[in-house]
């Protein structure tokens, strides 16, 4: 009689294992006798949808534990910067706790979202006029809809960015081990983001967070071709800054490069301008401009078009030619490094082929890199996921990596995060 080969039986068919007509089949394990209940005793209680719903993965829980402990870390500095860095210094009392978060763009999302754009008939026809219109509305929107729930202002906005900040680190960490599988991708990915220099702005009531929470799962989703979820958090992104279209090109250039196109989802990409066209004609029907948001960024900011040697050379001349005080001297300082990294991530993209990350980050330079003078490269390095994924991946090739970047970066973080809390200029 013939029998059965060693791997046959490791390795069955996946309809089970038929033993052959001439010889008898192997006993099988007895299986387990059915669950009998007794007259009277209840099944067990099914598991409660909720935890079903938000139970999370190990190293999902990990990545929280992690950004929970360098929240915890923030709040210390800032309770730390009001008692140390009062605004008047002799002083015998210390600000409120929340006082260190309400500092430069806060304040117009706070008037945004309390008394709206246009309040009262003004407008940028006013000498004392703000420019608010140059921020898109979904953070004060949604910051209007929490602060029914939060009666404080500031602890609406801060409550925002804190669950935001979870929902993008959870998501960055599995895009991260999408491009590198292995459990500590993700938690050193997330690691180097909630250490760069300019993270505590993951923790201010700004727009980075809460744009993160919408793009980074926008981007899982198209990495799995599920262009209707993607164009829909990529529309919402895009609601909270203009970054979303950045964003929306490199999702289209993911869906034409794709083996996965189905062209009947090819409408949806389209779905992520509909807030920007909707804000220009909102602005446009109260100030007559269609282009109203960019002129309010020229007025406020400096960011009319320039050629990128002529931004190069006023944003050197901030940083070293002593026009500027030290602090914003530093500040452009490190513009211009920011600058740098950019565009070695942006050649590090395009000689891996990446191009429809290559395709955000180079729209993400060519924005902020054409303006009068370099403005806020280092907090858009938070919105720049691949550079923290690029990160990690040399991190874990070369063991050193790792190292140098705690004790370089952590420094720069505490500098930039005290810079802010005590009311200076931080980008």
């Amino acid at each position: 009689m013939r029998s059965m080969s060693p791997e046959l039986r490791r390795h069955p068919s996946p309809l089970g294992r038929c033993p052959e007509p001439s010889e008898p089949s192997e006993p099988a394990e007895p299986a387990e006798p059915p669950q009998r209940h007794s007259r009277g005793q209840a099944e067990a209680p099914p598991e409660p949808l909720g935890r079903r719903v938000f139970r999370l993965p190990p190293d999902d829980r990990e990545v929280l534990w992690l950004y929970l402990l360098t929240r915890a870390g923030l709040w210390v500095t800032a309770y730390c910067a009001r008692w140390l860095f009062p605004a008047d210094p002799d002083t015998h009392r210390s600000s409120s706790v929340l006082a260190p978060f309400q500092h430069w763009d806060w304040h117009h999302y706070l008037h945004i979202a309390r008394d709206g754009y246009f309040p009262d008939g003004s407008g940028p026809w006013l000498s004392n006029w703000d420019n608010r219109e140059a921020f898109f509305p979904g953070f004060p929107l949604l910051l209007r809809a929490v602060h029914v729930v939060v009666p404080d202002w500031t602890a609406a906005g801060l409550l925002i960015s804190f669950v935001a900040g979870g929902v993008a680190v959870v998501a960055l960490a599995r895009i991260a081990r999408l491009h590198l599988p292995g459990a500590d991708t993700g938690r050193r990915t997330v690691l180097f983001f909630l250490l760069s220099p300019c993270a505590v702005f993951l923790a201010l009531g700004y727009t980075e967070a809460l744009f993160l929470a919408l793009a980074l799962p926008a981007w899982l989703a198209t990495q799995r071709h599920d262009w209707p979820l993607a164009a829909a958090l990529t529309a919402l992104a895009t609601s909270v800054r203009i970054s979303g279209l950045f964003l929306a090109a490199a999702v289209a250039v993911h869906f034409l490069l794709g083996s996965h196109r189905h062209w009947r989802a090819l409408p949806w990409l389209a779905l992520p301008a509909l807030p920007a066209a909707l804000y220009a004609w909102y602005l446009h029907a109260h100030t007559g401009d269609w282009l109203a948001w960019k002129h309010a960024q020229e007025r406020g900011w400096y960011r009319d078009v320039h050629a990128p040697w002529g931004t190069w050379s006023h944003s050197w001349t901030g940083a070293f030619g002593q026009t500027q005080s030290t602090g914003y001297a530093f500040m452009f300082q490190a513009e211009l490094l920011a600058l740098l990294v950019g565009l070695l991530l942006f050649a590090l993209l395009l000689k891996q082929r990446r191009w429809p990350e290559a395709t955000y980050v180079g729209l993400t330079l060519w924005a902020l890199g054409t303006s009068y003078w370099y403005m806020s490269i280092p907090r858009a390095t938070l919105l720049w996921w691949p550079l923290w994924i690029a990160l990690a991946t040399w991190s874990l090739r070369r063991t050193r990596v790792k190292t140098v970047y705690l004790c370089l970066v952590t420094p720069l973080s505490t500098v930039f995060a005290l810079t802010f809390l005590t009311g200076r200029w931080a980008g």
